[in-house]
């Protein structure tokens, strides 16, 4: 295989075509358009969360402050981009209620990069649709063909494919030619990797994966626009990425064939509640649950996922729970905490010792069933006192959560007002993503300070 047609070069051959505005279908723009809008409008709501504060902390420990750098959210401080990306990735992913896709978070790796790199001036405007783009397709393809090898072997997907997306927005963003795309992408292969054990422990790692990501694929970028000699076959290679993290033969015929065509920003979902990706669905099930069981306390509950969801980090955890990192990933809390309370806030990711929910955990058994669709499941409520079961079935798909304008500013607003903030916040976002450079960045820089200090002044 020539240098010409290995998968790096097709693929960044791909990510350069899409400065051509008529390179983008109208559809797939207005996606990214919508996916912005819920990764500023979801940190907006993150700021009552420590987690950018700690990212920042740690940033500027290491950068130190630059009056002339990007904003860190959490604070309001300046910093070199890299701690910039280090903390309001943490922010973003404070709630767990980023998009998704697939396994893999990008909005809140890409978004809060590209922001630094347009405030820092290394980035124009109107490049930051079409650099969202490129890493949500480059991020996507990897995604969708391979986690099914990687997430079963521990290895998280938003830090595995997370810095081959960076690296693909990065590339775009600073106007890198084919060659030096490439090299991007090559670099980033070598600077994946991430597991999944925080999640089983309840533990913070993985809120700031997602800013080493953002990192890791700017650095690839700037390295290939510096010179970097990088692998052609990085990921097709016999030591590449494919068949190093997934442990299979990288088929590079079929994933060209793919890229361009299949355009996976259509696969980004959005997530109605602050829990988990692959518990918004058992969430949905428990509150129609919660309708048929009008009260009746049940004295058993199965339910059955497919293998793939319940066999993530964390998933079946049973708890003691000391941290919202272990409840918003165990099945079985956020299955009875929704029997016992309703819909779910993050206040009440935040409670542990609630003894009616512990108790309610203890009859709940959850199943592994290859029959059950992913983003599906099944819930089996018996009874003693002779009732029948109450059995409900909830099988969706990535179109539930699919949504378009109207249904992601009615959730933005939503979890806007869970915090207390208004809806011209949400406004001014839209009007931000539906013109970048001619609305300026400034706008966003303003909602985001105005939400922190309305945050501060409540706490």
């Amino acid at each position: 295989m020539t240098a010409e047609n290995t998968l790096a070069q097709t693929l960044a051959r791909f990510i350069v075509s899409l400065k051509d505005p008529a390179a983008i279908p109208a559809s797939v723009m207005e996606k990214a358009r919508v996916s912005l809008l819920n990764g500023y409008g979801i940190g907006l709501a993150c700021f009552n969360t420590p987690y950018g504060r700690v990212a920042a902390e740690a940033g500027l420990a290491m950068d130190g402050e630059r009056p002339d750098g990007a904003t860190l959210f959490a604070d309001g401080r300046k910093g070199s981009m890299q701690a910039a990306m280090l903390a309001n990735s943490a922010l973003f992913h404070g709630r767990a209620q980023e998009d998704a896709l697939g396994a893999a978070h990008l909005g809140a790796i890409l978004i809060p990069m590209l922001t630094a790199a347009a405030e820092t001036g290394q980035m124009p405007l109107h490049r930051l649709l079409p650099a969202l783009i490129a890493g949500y397709e480059i991020g996507g393809l990897f995604e969708q063909n391979y986690a099914g090898h990687t997430t079963p072997a521990g290895l998280r997907a938003s830090a595995i494919y997370g810095p081959l997306a960076a690296a693909a927005a990065a590339a775009l963003a600073l106007d890198l030619d084919e060659g030096r795309t490439a090299a991007a992408l090559a670099n980033a292969a070598s600077f994946a990797g991430g597991i999944l054990q925080s999640f089983s422990d309840g533990t913070d790692e993985w809120r700031y994966q997602l800013g080493v990501a953002a990192n890791n694929g700017w650095v690839a970028a700037q390295l290939a626009k510096a010179g970097s000699v990088s692998a052609p076959a990085a990921f097709e290679g016999k030591a590449g990425f494919v068949p190093s993290y997934a442990r299979t033969q990288c088929d590079v015929a079929a994933l060209q064939g793919k890229i361009g065509k299949q355009w996976f920003i259509h696969n980004v979902v959005f997530k109605p509640y602050p829990v988990c990706a692959f518990n918004q669905t058992p969430v949905n099930a428990a509150l129609a649950l919660r309708e048929k069981l009008a009260g009746r306390r049940p004295a058993s509950i199965c339910v059955r996922m497919n293998p793939y969801e319940t066999g993530y980090a964390g998933m079946d955890s049973t708890g003691p729970f000391n941290s919202v990192s272990g409840t918003l990933m165990s099945i079985p809390f956020c299955i009875a905490n929704t029997l016992l309370h309703g819909a779910p806030t993050l206040r009440d990711m935040m409670v542990y010792d609630d003894a009616q929910v512990a108790e309610l955990i203890g009859r709940i058994e959850l199943k592994s069933d290859t029959e059950v669709p992913r983003l599906s499941c099944v819930i089996e409520a018996s009874f003693d006192n002779g009732d029948a079961p109450e059995v409900l079935t909830m099988n969706m798909t990535v179109e539930d959560y699919n949504y378009d304008r109207d249904a992601l500013r009615s959730l933005v607003q939503r979890v806007g007002a869970e915090v207390g903030l208004e809806p011209t916040s949400a406004a001014a976002l839209e009007r931000f993503v539906d013109d970048p450079a001619g609305t300026g960045l400034g706008v966003v820089l303003q909602e985001f300070s105005q939400a922190r200090e309305r945050t501060a002044a409540l706490a």
